[in-house]
């Protein structure tokens, strides 16, 4: 039975929801699977990745032929990274200490670089709303400015006939 680790589509029309699975090659792309390793989310922005990275790594050593986007996800997190580091621990060319060393320095860079354009997605943000703001209130200065005239011509005709009125009041 020939193996896959693919994506299961899920969520509406428009606004995609992706499970990772390892399932046999001939189901259905949304039918029957022999594992859920993870869930990916596309609509955010880094997109949101949650995987069982040991469950992955199992099938991949079993033979599960992952297709290019699993690829993609599986490299994203690490999984492909450490399926090689357990061959190399196999094979006697590291200790186990040594691989699981390596991948979580390759981990920390990685949530290193994650967490950078994070900050930039939101600084981006924060200086995209300023901007708006800053040019909301250049053009609510000009109407004010522009409106001004009218307004200080209604209010001297109030004050006049309020002064007016005043002096009718004490003349009585």
């Amino acid at each position: 039975m020939p193996v896959k680790i693919r994506l299961q589509r899920h969520g509406k029309k428009g606004k995609p929801y992706y499970w990772i699975v390892a399932a046999d090659a001939r189901a259905k792309r949304d039918g029957k699977y022999l594992e859920k390793l993870g869930a990916y989310n596309p609509n955010t922005n880094p997109a949101t990745v949650e995987l069982n990275v040991d469950g992955a790594v199992k099938w991949l050593q079993n033979g599960a032929q992952p297709t290019d986007t699993a690829k993609a996800i599986l490299s994203y997190k690490g999984a492909l990274l450490k399926n090689h580091l357990a061959g190399g621990v196999k094979k006697g060319a590291l200790t186990e200490e040594q691989a699981e060393e390596k991948f979580n320095a390759w981990l920390d860079e990685k949530a290193a670089k994650i967490q950078a354009k994070a900050e930039g997605l939101t600084e981006a943000s924060a200086k995209a709303k300023a901007d708006a703001l800053a040019a909301e209130k250049a053009v609510n200065e000009a109407r004010i400015a522009a409106a001004a005239p009218v307004v200080e011509e209604e209010a001297t005709e109030d004050e006049a006939h309020v002064a007016e009125t005043e002096a009718s009041s004490e003349e009585e």
